[in-house]
């Protein structure tokens, strides 16, 4: 019986056994199966990883290059920038030195000149001193005779004769002399009159000239950007590629462009509105449109110089010349054409002389190339007639031609009647009515600022504005300001005038320190 219920128990338990190895079999392969599932799942995911970590490392390679190639072109063209600058150096430094050698050799020449002048002037000075000896003692012996003859000596002759003829000249000189003058006075007037007035007349102008703008009007606001480029890289390649200063103000759609050079004014104007016709702004571009835009200019100066030389049959002029006339088509002198303004001068002074009687194409030729000093007075200092008179004499002018040229503004004196002439055309042209826009009041007022700035300062007594502002006369008071101070106070005033006031050219300040001393006689 016990031996029975041990079986059963053995069996129940073999059972058992068996029901759990298969359990735990079971539950063994489903943990292989699993940890199989994960393996396969970290292999996957490794695989991700990699591929992920490939293609990042390869669009980083590529930023990189990308960013490489970038600086590598900004680079080189910051190379080129410089080189261009350094050759355009190089040329202006070549260009002075082949002016300071010729104006060495020049200077030797006239150094020898002067030595023999002196040479011939000192030979001429000892014939000179044994001519006068002999006539000294001609003279000696010719008194003595005459004192001879007439009994008296020669101050008593002397006396009598100036006694004499005094008293006759002096009735009849005195009124021929008075009434010559009056003649001659009225008849000038007159006739003076009627040569301006028949310029004035014989002339047909237009009214208002050509005028170039400063202002470029953009198609939408958005352009504004694309102009700026990223970081500004756009708007700073076109400021130092043509010179000038971009302002992008808050007015809608319009981009100002400032600067003192009319004709590189004129290019980035020219330079921005091809840009914005193309639409690809970007520095490569910009660099060939402006020196695309600076060709053009250069073609069209030379075009306008010479068709204005054909149109007035102006024969053997300087190709420098021409070139400086063509630059004067861009400049303006309150609203005024420069170049419209010395066409009307050159015609206005062949008229005049003409009416003289004198050679009317000296006037025209004189007339015409009296503001050429304007076309370089950006790059060379000083007045614009005196400037205009070094190139027109570099250029183998007429002498006649050269004087009138400088001495348009009375910088210099007038050497010939032509000069004059051109002066008086000048103002003929300046002052016809829709010449220039400057109001009579702002003419007014800025000779009357000029006259306070000067009465603004200690022993000034009077002060008045002459040749149209060009020129400011100051007489101060004699016991107070000597001669030492008299130069200061011009420096001081000159300094003043710059600081406080906008004028073109230059303005003239002359002090004046004069002492009288009056007595009478009773």
């Amino acid at each position: 019986m016990i031996t029975s219920i041990l079986l059963s128990v053995s069996g129940i338990i073999a059972v058992l056994a068996f029901i759990l190895g298969g359990v735990l079999l079971f539950l063994a392969r489903a943990k292989y199966h699993q940890a199989q599932t994960l393996f396969d799942q970290a292999h996957q995911a490794s695989k991700n990883i990699k591929r992920d970590l490939e293609n990042e490392r390869r669009e980083s390679l590529l930023k990189l290059k990308d960013e490489l190639h970038k600086k590598r072109s900004e680079f080189e063209l910051e190379i080129k920038r410089e080189r261009l600058e350094l050759e355009r150096f190089q040329g202006k430094l070549n260009t002075k030195y082949e002016a300071l050698e010729k104006k060495e050799q020049r200077l030797e020449e006239i150094s020898q000149e002067f030595q023999q002048k002196e040479r011939n002037l000192s030979r001429a000075s000892d014939r000179l001193m044994m001519s006068e000896n002999k006539m000294k003692s001609l003279y000696a012996e010719l008194i003595a005779k005459l004192e001879a003859i007439s009994g008296m000596k020669r101050e008593e002759a002397r006396k009598e004769l100036h006694q004499t003829l005094e008293e006759e000249v002096r009735m009849t000189s005195q009124k021929w002399v008075q009434k010559v003058e009056e003649e001659a006075r009225q008849t000038a007037k007159e006739k003076s009159n009627s040569i301006v007035v028949t310029a004035m007349q014989r002339y047909i102008a237009d009214q208002v000239g050509p005028h170039s703008s400063g202002v470029v009007h953009l198609p939408n606001e958005d352009m504004k950007g694309r102009i700026i480029g990223k970081e500004g890289r756009n708007i700073k390649s076109l400021e130092m590629a043509t010179g000038m200063e971009f302002v992008i103000g808050d007015a809608p759609e319009i981009i100002t462009i400032s600067g003192f050079n009319p004709i590189r004014r004129e290019v980035a104007r020219r330079s921005l509105e091809k840009l914005i016709i193309d639409g690809r702004i970007n520095p490569t571009r910009i660099e060939e449109t402006v020196t695309q835009c600076e060709k053009e200019i250069d073609e069209m100066i030379q075009e306008v110089g010479n068709q204005v030389i054909l149109e007035l049959n102006i024969q053997g002029v300087h190709p420098e010349i021409i070139t400086h006339l063509g630059k004067l088509y861009f400049r303006t002198s309150f609203s005024q054409n420069v170049l419209m303004h010395s066409k009307e001068v050159g015609i206005f002074s062949r008229m005049i002389a003409e009416e003289l009687g004198l050679d009317g194409n000296l006037g025209l030729r004189a007339g015409l190339f009296h503001d050429i000093g304007k076309a370089v007075s950006a790059e060379v200092e000083g007045p614009h007639a005196l400037i205009g008179g070094d190139i027109a004499k570099r250029c183998g002018e007429n002498p006649l031609v050269v004087n009138a040229i400088a001495a348009h503004h009375e910088e210099i004196c007038f050497a010939s009647i032509y000069s004059p002439i051109i002066m008086i055309a000048d103002t003929i042209s300046a002052s016809r009515p829709g010449a220039r826009r400057e109001t009579l009041s702002a003419y007014i007022k800025r000779l009357e600022k000029l006259e306070d700035i000067a009465g603004s300062f200690e022993g000034v007594k009077k002060s008045y504005a002459l040749q149209a502002g060009r020129e400011i006369r100051i007489i101060v008071e004699e016991d107070t300001v000597d001669d030492d101070a008299a130069i200061a106070l011009a420096r001081n005033i000159a300094r003043k005038i710059e600081q406080e006031m906008a004028f073109p050219g230059q303005i003239k300040v002359n002090v004046i320190r004069e002492k009288r001393a009056i007595e009478y006689a009773r």
